[in-house]
């Protein structure tokens, strides 16, 4: 019988992180979860021993708990095999309407992109330098499908995903092959989690009463008290299969909606580049005489 495998999960006091940690202690395999407030998972504590469920205080701002949480993780397993790198939120507003107001914007970027990135970094480090040499790992880059297409009112929150995915898609290929860590980036639809509560609202300029940004802000603030999407549970379920995969796939789009995103903009794009293809010739430059 294979031995358990060891999770690390960012953000596991709600949403896919808590999920996850739900679903990786349910199928018998070791939890190390970590958040910035430990006393909210008090409950799940008292049902598993410390050798099944290590939790952490992390905040992914601090590159000091990030490294202890890592070390501790080597301190009491030994090794890692997968980190689910999920701790984000967002900040709903207009490019413009954040004019003088960056200071959550900044906030952001240190979590969603910074902190993803510093807990990217260690993840890497370990599975090469801790585990066994091959042995490898995997890591779940959870993006979304706002790192794939930009909306209305989530400009930042799209670059901060955007951002991501360039980061991961560049990390994959420096990596060595032969140290067989495998990175996967999930981008998610809209599934029913605690992160629309959570969403920072920068004020909107009047003169976006009427602009397209105004359907998606009210839609957005209308989903924080009435919840809709698809079941994060079983989201998660695919998670955990895709991180047993031989040879998983760099992205994952999951939900129906992220799917016809991605299609969208694909076509789109082919189109945009098939129609002025014709504009790159001939821009060759002339040899020197």
């Amino acid at each position: 019988m294979s031995q358990p495998r060891v999770w690390f999960i960012t953000g596991a006091s709600t949403g896919f992180g808590q999920a996850m940690t739900e679903l990786v202690l349910a199928r018998g395999d070791i939890a190390v979860a970590t958040l910035r407030r430990p006393e909210m998972l008090t409950d799940l504590s008292a049902r598993y021993s410390v050798d099944h469920l290590l939790v952490l205080k992390l905040d992914v701002t601090s590159e000091d708990e990030i490294a202890a949480a890592f070390a501790k993780t080597k301190e009491i397993f030994g090794r890692l095999d997968v980190v689910f790198n999920n701790a984000a939120y967002g900040v709903l507003s207009e490019i413009e309407s954040a004019a003088g107001k960056e200071e959550a914007i900044r906030d952001m970027f240190e979590v969603n992109f910074w902190g993803a990135t510093h807990v990217t970094q260690a993840a890497i480090k370990f599975f090469r330098e801790v585990n066994n040499p091959g042995v490898g790992g995997r890591l779940l880059q959870v993006g979304s499908m706002a790192g794939i297409e930009g909306a209305p009112s989530l400009g930042f929150y799209n670059a901060t995903k955007f951002a991501l995915e360039g980061m991961s898609e560049a990390l994959a290929k420096e990596i060595d092959p032969s140290w067989n860590i495998k990175i996967t980036i999930i981008e998610p639809g809209s599934f029913v989690t605690e992160g629309h509560s959570k969403v920072v609202v920068v004020d909107p300029l009047s003169a976006y009463a009427h602009a397209p940004a105004s359907v998606v802000r009210a839609k957005i603030l209308s989903l924080a008290k009435n919840p809709s999407g698809g079941d994060p549970l079983k989201a998660v379920d695919a998670f955990y299969r895709l991180a047993s995969l031989a040879e998983p796939p760099l992205h994952f789009p999951i939900g129906k909606d992220a799917i016809e995103l991605v299609r969208r903009k694909t076509e789109g794009l082919l189109a945009d580049t098939n129609a002025f293809a014709s504009w790159s010739q001939g821009l060759e430059r002339e040899p020197s005489k």
